[in-house]
């Protein structure tokens, strides 16, 4: 989204928005009834507020970010998978490249993959792609989250 003398824009930590702009939200704002991962498109700037349409809100309902709060957006044309769990797109372009070899896991393949409604392209190798599908040894968690519930169990 190039910048034109007839497009407003903000600054925001590390990026420029102007309206357009896709847009995610990073944390949940409950006021703002916005949450981490909704996406949506910046459609006024106005000095240092920010209004959004977010699709899944009431058509002309959309939210409007004043100058401390438009560092809960980020430009959101391209995510993580991790960012992108829960949310579904016509199209994913995975990149799969051995570089990133910690990454290339089975279940964030997966992930990715569940996420187009429509068709996914797989740019890289296809050897980190076999890598992924051939690592199926997901970081385990040592949570104790057995042994509290036990303890919560027996307090009960």
């Amino acid at each position: 989204n190039p910048p034109s003398a007839a497009k407003p824009e903000v600054t925001i930590p590390g990026n420029v928005l102007r309206i357009g702009d896709k847009v995610m939200q990073i944390r949940n704002n409950y006021e703002k009834d916005v949450f981490n991962g909704d996406i949506g498109r910046v459609i006024k700037i106005d000095g240092k507020n920010v209004t959004v349409a977010f699709p899944e809100r009431p058509e002309g309902d959309y939210v409007t970010y004043a100058q401390g709060e438009v560092e809960e957006l980020q430009l959101a044309y391209a995510m993580s998978v991790h960012k992108s769990q829960g949310s579904e797109y016509p199209y994913v372009i995975l990149l799969m490249v051995q570089s990133h070899y910690i990454m290339l896991q089975r279940n964030l393949l997966y992930t990715a993959v569940t996420r187009a409604k429509e068709k996914v392209l797989i740019v890289g190798s296809k050897n980190a792609v076999r890598t992924a599908v051939e690592n199926d040894k997901t970081k385990r968690r040592y949570s104790l989250l057995a042994e509290r519930l036990q303890e919560s169990s027996e307090v009960f």
